[in-house]
């Protein structure tokens, strides 16, 4: 009798493993028949995608340590015409607290709020005229919006000849310009933690610090209104805004700050464009 009893205990067994094995080999076979109908998105490709092209809408709210032309450089936009979009004059001085627009409109219709004066009737004498206009929420430090990144532009022949550039560092290429939406804008040169970064020609330092996400402490250099080159990911600065620097000249100590390993990112931009650094630079 008892051992009836095992073998039906048994028999039990192995019909519910046989069952579950049934089950499983059948979700398999699903998954496997539908996979090809799956819609996979990749959104780290599709984010590069949106961020082609400079930002034309909205408003920015500049913070403690930006200058113009760090925030021209973030936003894609040629320095001479975020100015001018603004009313900026030269020398480009802004203040924590002013709005930069990029599209350049005048904003929502403005609202006239008329106060009087406690106890006054409402006459042109007593009352106060105050005039708001409504703001856009500006882009912060903390923002999860991703930081669009211009289109390459082509260089005219003749100003890639022109000479006056050199190599910002001494160090294996590890990374190359792409101009196929990668967020790869510029060049990275492998190398050693603290050795020196230099200027790759001549210019003025218009941006020192760390404000710009993904670049570490970071140096931007304009050498004409044309062109700025900007160097990331830099242990320590050695040069301030408003500096005149000279090609060859020691501006940085090369760092991993903003990356996963010691490497300078160089990049050069033409009217805010970024175009490829090894068009200009001399054949190794």
């Amino acid at each position: 009798m008892s051992l009836t009893i095992i073998g039906q205990r048994a028999g039990s067994s192995s019909v519910k493993l046989l069952m579950l094995g049934v089950a499983v080999a059948a979700f398999l076979s699903g998954c496997s028949s539908t996979s090809s109908q799956v819609s996979v998105v990749d959104r780290n490709n599709a984010a590069k995608a949106a961020q082609r092209q400079p930002v034309t809408t909205g408003q920015y709210a500049v913070r403690r340590g930006d200058t113009l032309f760090s925030i021209a450089f973030r936003y894609g936009w040629d320095y001479k015409a975020l100015a001018a979009r603004n009313n900026i004059p030269v020398p480009y001085t802004i203040r924590p607290g002013q709005v930069i627009r990029f599209d350049g409109n005048s904003g929502a219709p403005a609202t006239t709020v008329v106060t009087t004066q406690s106890g006054a009737s409402a006459s042109s004498s007593s009352r106060t005229t105050v005039t708001r206009r409504p703001l856009t929420p500006a882009p912060t430090a903390t923002s999860s919006v991703a930081i669009p990144v211009p289109s390459p532009t082509p260089v005219p022949a003749g100003e890639r000849t022109q000479g006056g550039w050199a190599w910002p560092a001494n160090g294996v290429l590890i990374g190359k310009f792409a101009s196929n939406g990668s967020l790869n804008k510029g060049i990275d040169i492998a190398g050693d933690l603290g050795q020196p970064v230099f200027a790759a020609s001549d210019g003025a330092v218009v941006y020192a610090g760390s404000g710009l996400r993904g670049y570490g402490e970071l140096v931007i250099i304009k050498h004409s209104d044309t062109y700025v080159s900007a160097y990331g990911h830099n242990r320590r600065l050695l040069v301030r805004e408003g500096q005149q620097v000279k090609v060859g000249q020691t501006i940085a100590e090369m760092g991993s700050t903003g990356t996963d390993r010691v490497k300078l990112h160089f990049e050069i931009r033409r009217q805010g464009k970024p175009v490829d650094p090894l068009q200009f630079l001399p054949r190794r």
